[in-house]
């Protein structure tokens, strides 16, 4: 089974890593973000097709989506894990919310799921994103225009 296990450390470590991404993103700090990826991440998204490297993740994703929503959170008791033998790499699904806003400030549920991908050198280093992939729910507003209102 690959749903997160209370008990395992591993899990336990990628399950605090979202945390940190998700205050990351609350808060819009980017440059604290930015040190949970390799420089060499690869990325698709709502705002981006494919790009490679931590910088254009930033700049055509993040610093589009991220001053543009609110409350942000990973629903992390729906993270499923997938991590190999030797426990270097590990696959990340789960779903995600936000507050997004449309065009005259009105508020709207902007909810969806990621994939990311993790790896470490050793297991005694800390996880770093190696790919990420966000998806809105189906009908959901493919922009937000942040708070106007």
């Amino acid at each position: 089974m690959y749903k997160f296990d209370t008990n395992n450390t591993d899990h336990i470590s990628i399950g605090l890593w979202f945390l940190v991404w998700e205050k990351q993103v609350q808060n819009k700090d980017f440059e604290s973000a930015k040190k949970l990826f390799e420089n060499d991440v690869v990325s698709f998204g709502t705002w981006m097709n494919v790009v490679e490297g931590i910088d254009k993740l930033y700049s055509d994703q993040w610093k589009n989506i991220w001053p543009t929503i609110n409350n942000f959170k990973f629903v992390t008791n729906t993270l499923f894990v997938q991590i190999s033998p030797d426990r270097l790499l590990a696959n990340s699904i789960l779903f995600w919310n936000s507050t997004g806003y449309n065009k005259n400030g009105n508020s709207f549920k902007r909810n969806g799921r990621a994939t990311v991908v993790l790896k470490r050198s050793n297991l005694d280093n800390s996880w770093k994103g190696i790919h990420t992939h966000f998806s809105l729910n189906r009908g959901v507003p493919q922009e937000s225009f942040g708070k106007t209102k």
